[in-house]
């Protein structure tokens, strides 16, 4: 997991951003109490924090999170070995990316953007667009793969092997790198997508997304039932419905983090099985709850280290580089002795 021979690396503010205060629907920046009350304390009343001892339960859950990040690393490369070592998986053959998974569809608009005169334009007339917020949607899977795909990883969530979850928000799913599906499934289903990315969003390093974070989440009546309204760190996200049958649960959209509006304009999306949407990372959107059933989502976030290595999207800031296992979260040392040069092609950037 190497961009031009570099190691992948972490954000320090991984570690202080964007905690989510689950009970109230609150994502916090955390340094200590005082700073908490000074920046949120108002944000958390207004959502019914309104006790001293309600204030304290917050903290206590904040700090819980900031250790579990602290120790995230050590875990998922020991979940990793684990399950490597003595998991059996039941349908082997969704590990490794095959023509066969891929929609025709697909097939046929990576064949378009990968010739010669591919445009934007000529790319939009095989996707679905919704309103101007540059979500588009396209085939990405076929049916009888979701199903496999589904089956493996209710096998897996059925074993008894360690599991991580996938985020704060999400507390049910499985996080694919410690599956072993990141080299053999995901980086080729990236490198595939890139020709796509590159003509949609050219501005966000569409054409040089060189790492991923992958994950299933699984919603249903007893577990998760829906989303906070959040944004993804990743400079391009595919969201992939992969079934089951459920009722209701929509994705709604707001506006992209960079384009505040008082009062924005929110847009709902279907999931359609097999089908994925490609949005902005930086694209507020939520998941409604779900009515009956269950829905499984497979999530890409795709990073750009030339474009994240200038400003972390979490922090907004020259990102503190800190040691991470894997892809990290996309960012790259600059090569020795060099600094990043200022120039417009931001994929030249590495």
């Amino acid at each position: 997991n190497m961009s031009a021979g570099r190691p992948f690396r972490g954000c320090a503010c991984f570690f202080t951003d964007n905690i989510f205060v689950g009970r109230f629907g609150l994502h916090v920046r955390y340094r200590d109490g005082p700073q908490l009350r000074r920046d949120h304390g108002r944000a958390l009343r207004e959502r019914g924090c309104r006790s001293e001892e309600q204030f304290r339960e917050v903290l206590r859950e904040i700090e819980a999170e900031v250790q579990r990040r602290k120790e995230l690393l050590h875990q998922s490369v020991e979940r990793r070995a684990i399950i490597s070592k003595c998991y059996k998986p039941k349908h082997p053959e969704v590990y490794t990316l095959q023509d066969s998974f891929l929609a025709p569809e697909f097939l046929e608009i990576e064949r378009f953007c990968t010739s010669p005169g591919a445009d934007l334009q000529g790319l939009l007339s095989y996707l679905e667009s919704f309103s101007d917020k540059r979500i588009y949607r396209l085939p990405v899977f076929t049916e009888q793969f979701c199903q496999a795909l589904l089956d493996e990883l209710e096998n897996f969530e059925q074993s008894d092997m360690p599991k991580g979850r996938p985020n704060t928000m999400n507390n049910y799913g499985v996080l694919l790198n410690e599956l072993g599906m990141d080299e053999p499934f995901l980086t080729p289903l990236r490198e595939r997508l890139r020709p796509i990315t590159a003509l949609l969003y050219p501005e966000l390093g569409g054409a040089c997304l060189d790492s991923h974070k992958a994950f299933v989440v699984k919603y249903s009546l007893h577990q998760d039932l829906d989303l906070s309204s959040h944004y993804d760190n990743a400079e391009v996200t595919l969201n992939v419905s992969l079934g089951k049958e459920f009722t209701e649960g929509n994705l709604y959209f707001g506006e992209f983090t960079q384009d505040a509006s008082p009062v924005p304009q929110y847009i709902e999306v279907e999931h359609v099985c097999g089908r994925g949407l490609l949005h902005r990372g930086g694209q507020m959107h939520g998941a409604l709850p779900i009515a009956s059933g269950e829905r499984w989502n497979l999530i890409v976030w795709m990073r750009s280290s030339a474009v994240r290595n200038r400003l972390c999207p979490m922090c907004r800031r020259k990102p503190e580089l800190v040691e991470a296992e894997g892809f990290g979260d996309g960012f790259t040392e600059p090569p020795h002795g060099e600094e990043l040069p200022r120039t417009v092609d931001v994929c030249a950037l590495g």
